[in-house]
């Protein structure tokens, strides 16, 4: 009996080994595309799922490896690695979306991709295919299949076990270029055209479109216009005129979006009660006549609100600079900017025979209007690369979130970005107080980069009581932006604070080439901005050591928000 016992354990030993050992060659080989191998059982491709699954798989492109994100690529259970849909936008540079809530097509230059949810057949550059699971929805996101991604975008990709790392090889980079034209109205990317009648407001018209053209084609909204530019926190009427730093300061503070239908536009009348339906946590300032960063910014965000000067003010005016019979517009000259518009898309090879004002070459933006489909080609024009104006001062709406990503913002800079602070050097230490509201989980913090390259360090104390307990801790995130602008950043781990807890957020930043690196807010000379500094505690410092009173000392309130979820 004891030897047949011990023949029992003999062969589990056996069979525990061959196990660890084709485990041990699985995790330490290099597999090229194909990931199921035949002849493995379910069972056992279920297993080494779920184990590669414990670990954080990790996204290397071109050999550079892939910051965190929050939505992480996942192997299913046959062992196909799947992709975040999300990453194929910044990552691939595709313009990405997903059609009637099922069906992705995503394009790069020349190559494309349509899936539909759980079919088998796809089509990858026009031609029909058949793969399992190839677009899953799980967990609120859409995965694509890593095979279909290095198909359709010609790419090499390969499994580092190892690592637990995918890894992408861009075999003809050539194709990543963007394309010579684009135009969202071949692919049902184009917004509702609008039409802002006599009152000076194009600039909430620019910014209204832009955001429901970066939530195209998920999803279809009708934002107010009404709403944004009398609710945005300046002083100036709908007659006044406007700029997009009044949009960002609205969007922002979560003032809107509201939908159109809750506040009409046009009757002199809003609703303060209203409360936004979308949350924007990103607003990059895109460089200025920088068409390079236009185009990629179009291609990928749906827009990119600019400034222009016209003399043309609706669809019967005439100009010297507009040729009616082409749409094409061309300012060359001094005259300071009058009218934002929208950058949707672009031909270099539109002629400059088409202006009136002959500009040095061919090439030309697409603008989205807001005079109504009566002007231009159904309330399009083209716009010269070389117009004067065109392209300097340009935003693009790059994060527009569920309004139930977090459940609370602190904030003191309610018309947002008015100037800047800092003591002659590109670097600065700033950082406001506040009190939790209840038993609260701080996620992440959102401040401006005054200029591009800016890198950032993120400290959070806890309990302090002024000034002096400005001291750093653990670092709660850190990073780079290569734009200017607004920017949402998650701390690496959550802070928990009680009801009444006195915290402090502390942003170091370094931003090449400024002197004044800290975006601030304070009441404006021409009185557009009145600064509210009552019960508001910030601080600006040289060095993280000798701390001044924003508020005190320099009249004005930090622009650093904090993001917290309810316990």
């Amino acid at each position: 009996m004891k030897y047949k016992q011990w023949y029992i354990a003999a062969a589990l030993a056996l069979l525990v080994l061959a196990v660890v050992c084709l485990y041990q060659r699985q995790t330490t080989s290099t597999v090229r595309s194909g990931y199921t191998q035949a002849g493995v059982c379910d069972e056992w491709n279920e297993l080494i799922a779920a184990k590669t699954n414990q670990k954080e798989i990790s996204l290397s492109v071109d050999g550079k490896r892939l910051a965190k994100n929050d939505i992480q690529p996942y192997m299913a259970d046959d062992r196909q690695l799947m992709i975040p849909v999300d990453t194929l936008r910044d990552v691939f540079l595709c313009n990405v979306g997903i059609y009637d809530h099922k069906t992705l097509k995503a394009y790069r230059n020349d190559r494309s991709i349509e899936a539909e949810e759980n079919k088998e057949e796809i089509v990858i550059n026009g031609e029909k295919e058949k793969i399992t699971n190839a677009l899953v929805f799980q967990g609120g996101s859409y995965y694509l299949s890593a095979d279909v991604v290095a198909k359709g975008l010609d790419y090499e990709v390969e499994w580092d076990a190892s690592a637990n790392t995918i890894r992408f090889t861009d075999i003809r980079p050539e194709a990543s270029k963007l394309p010579s034209a684009f135009d969202p109205r071949l692919y049902g990317l184009d917004a509702p055209v609008m039409n802002q009648g006599k009152l000076g407001t194009c600039w909430a018209f620019a910014s209204v479109g832009a955001l429901e053209a970066a939530l195209l084609p998920e999803e279809s909204w009708n934002f107010s216009v009404d709403h944004m530019s009398l609710n945005n926190g300046y002083t100036w009427g709908q007659d006044t005129g406007g700029e997009y730093t009044m949009a960002m300061a609205y969007l922002l503070s979560w003032k809107g979006p509201v939908r159109e239908e809750d506040d009409p536009y046009g009757d002199g009348k809003t609703d303060t009660s209203l409360r936004a339906v979308k949350h924007v946590q990103e607003i990059q300032i895109i460089p200025s006549k920088d068409q390079s960063a236009i185009k990629r910014a179009v291609y990928l965000y749906g827009s990119v609100q600019t400034s222009i000067y016209c003399e043309v003010s609706g669809e019967n005016s005439e100009s010297s600079y507009y040729n009616n019979a082409q749409n094409a517009y061309c300012y060359i000259g001094t005259n300071k900017i009058n009218h934002d518009t929208l950058i949707v898309g672009w031909d270099d090879g539109y002629a400059a025979s088409n202006f009136r004002t002959q500009p040095e070459g061919n090439g030309a933006w697409l603008c989205m209007n807001s005079w109504g489909t009566g002007f231009g080609d159904g309330g399009y024009f083209w716009v010269s690369y070389y117009d004067s104006n065109v392209g300097i001062y340009n935003a693009a709406y790059t994060k527009i979130e569920n309004t139930d990503n977090y459940d609370r913002i602190y904030q003191s800079d309610k018309c947002g970005w008015v100037g800047q602070l800092g003591y002659g050097n590109e670097e600065a230490y700033f950082a406001n107080l506040y009190t939790a509201n209840g038993e609260e989980v701080l996620e992440a913090v959102g401040f401006y980069a005054t200029a591009p390259d800016t890198s950032y360090e993120v400290y959070v104390v806890n309990k302090v009581t002024g000034e002096a307990d400005l001291t750093f801790q653990k670092k709660a995130a850190s990073g780079s932006f290569s734009n200017a602008g607004y920017y949402t950043v998650k701390l690496d781990k959550p802070v928990l604070l009680s009801d009444g807890d006195r915290y402090a957020v502390i942003v170091y930043v370094r931003t090449p080439g400024s002197e004044r690196p800290v975006a601030v807010e304070y009441t404006s000379k021409d009185g557009a901005v009145i600064a509210n500094l009552s019960g508001n505690e910030g601080y600006i410092s040289m060095k993280g050591t000798s701390w001044q009173s924003a508020q005190d000392k320099y009249k004005c309130n930090i622009c650093l928000k904090a993001y917290t979820k309810e316990q």
